[in-house]
């Protein structure tokens, strides 16, 4: 909502309308002569407000307003909002409730109970990166529970408590909790009583703690994935005072404190962490160096072969597969002249080899493709189709001693797809399971979808679930409660 006009829906995330005034004020100001005129036109706030967040923001500043004016207009704008959507949700629970095919499924599974609608995430400028990450986590019950089931943390006091916090850069580090939010953001998602959620604090915090992702321009969700699991598992490192823990919750991780990354262990390193081994051998005297490296996700190129362009008239070629990928990553190469290996036998640089095998594989495997890679000028994406199964991906080969095969069998849980032709550009999507379920989500937009659909998806990140064989042999599914 523009506040210079009142105009609603042409805001700072839309199309710039409240923009547009700053900018046409700028233009009144250079064009002045007298310098009242000028210095009066130079002082003008165009405002906007996030009609989700309830969020103020100031062009001129370049900041999001934290005071109200005397007459406490902007809270009272608040407070109106509020009340709209408030009525607007029980006309919403309505619809949903209609009779139809489509919501008589959502509503009811095969047991007759009540199934828990799917909700999207509002795009807050480019944040398409961060809701595609964030709806493929909440796909993965044995992360997702973990942070669910955390105690609330109070956060704020005095006359802050219990009150909306509004989106600001303005208020100190020590008032935020990536976890916390975290933690709200998922209880939000497959609620069902709304249909997308607005997770402007979580992105506050992550303005916080994560400046590389502070501002509106399109970031790559991989490397968002990366920083949201290190600063996780950071903050639940410090958290000694059992804040972010719980009696249940620590006994998940004690079993897996052998793999841990920078010390103690946490759901992070408990559920993505693997163990790499780095085998390098000297080609003049056979000198053999392992290296011993974890893992959160395995980042695989698209082999070259399947990198050529071709034309409709052409033959389309093998198609690539995602095994094609992980015997690229995990065959032996001969490493070229700007990767000599310092051989301590030889005491200089020699010609080697290097072949990566898989120690430990983890309860989540992210497989990561490589699909944009740098050219002299600029980066490119590699829009190579990757053939992935859906169910029994066998990592048994990869592994250095496969002792329990059975462990090395992966589900697909979520995907994660770039579209569009480069990384600062484009938009984020992402397929996810749940009950068995597979949902298209689309930032605010949550479809259903199907199995077909999904294989056809030109994967960036996939996310794999470890099987769990019950004595009888059949697969078993975890929920919350269990």
């Amino acid at each position: 909502m523009c506040l210079t006009c009142l105009s609603v829906h042409c805001g700072r995330y839309v199309n710039g309308h409240a923009k547009k005034h700053f900018e046409d004020v700028q233009c009144v100001a250079t064009g002045q002569k007298r310098c009242e005129n000028l210095e009066k036109a130079r002082t003008q706030h165009s405002v906007c407000m996030d009609c989700s967040s309830y969020s103020t923001y100031c062009y001129r500043c370049d900041e999001f307003v934290v005071n109200d004016t005397k007459l406490g207009q902007v809270q009272k704008l608040r407070e109106h909002l509020q009340s709209l959507e408030n009525s607007n949700l029980n006309e919403r629970k309505r619809k949903l409730l209609e009779i139809s095919p489509l919501n008589s499924k959502l509503l009811k599974d095969d047991s007759g109970s009540p199934s828990l609608f799917a909700t999207g995430l509002r795009n807050l400028g480019n944040t398409c990166f961060m809701n595609a990450i964030l709806q493929s986590l909440s796909n993965i019950e044995q992360f997702s529970c973990y942070f669910k089931e955390l105690p609330v943390v109070a956060l704020r006091s005095g006359k802050t408590a219990g009150r909306r916090m509004y989106h600001t850069r303005s208020q100190g580090d020590s008032s935020v909790s990536l976890v916390e939010e975290f933690r709200k953001t998922l209880c939000s998602l497959w609620q069902g009583n709304q249909t997308a959620f607005s997770p402007d604090a979580l992105f506050y915090v992550i303005w916080k703690v994560m400046p590389n992702f502070r501002g509106y321009q399109q970031h790559d969700a991989h490397e968002f994935l990366r920083y949201l699991l290190d600063h996780l598992h950071r903050e639940l490192q410090g958290s000694n005072n059992g804040a972010f823990s719980t009696s249940a919750a620590q006994d998940r991780l004690s079993s897996d404190a052998k793999c841990c990354i920078n010390g103690t262990c946490t759901v992070v390193t408990s559920v993505f962490s693997g163990m790499l081994q780095n085998e390098v051998n000297c080609l003049i005297c056979g000198t053999e160096s392992r290296k011993f490296d974890p893992f959160l996700d395995l980042s695989l190129d698209i082999p070259s072969q399947f990198r050529i362009k071709r034309s409709k008239d052409q033959d389309p070629g093998p198609t690539c597969t995602l095994r094609d990928c992980l015997c690229s990553f995990t065959d032996l190469e001969e490493l070229d002249e700007t990767e000599l290996y310092m051989c301590h036998k030889c005491m200089k640089r020699q010609k080697s080899t290097k072949k990566f095998w898989i120690r430990k594989l983890p309860k989540v495997l992210c497989l990561h493709l490589k699909r944009f890679h740098w050219t002299a000028f600029l980066r490119n994406k590699v829009d190579t189709y990757v053939e992935f199964p859906v169910r029994g991906l066998d990592m048994s080969s990869y592994l250095l001693e496969p002792e329990n095969t059975e462990k090395c069998l992966y589900d697909l849980a979520a995907v994660v797809v770039h579209h569009g032709s480069g990384v600062g550009s484009g938009h984020y999507t992402a397929y996810g399971c749940h009950k068995e379920q597979w949902y298209h989500f689309n930032d605010s937009t949550v479809t259903l979808t199907n199995e077909a659909a999904v294989v056809k998806a030109k994967a960036y990140i996939l996310f794999y679930v470890q099987q769990i064989q019950t004595d009888s042999g059949s697969r078993e599914t975890k929920s919350c409660s269990d």
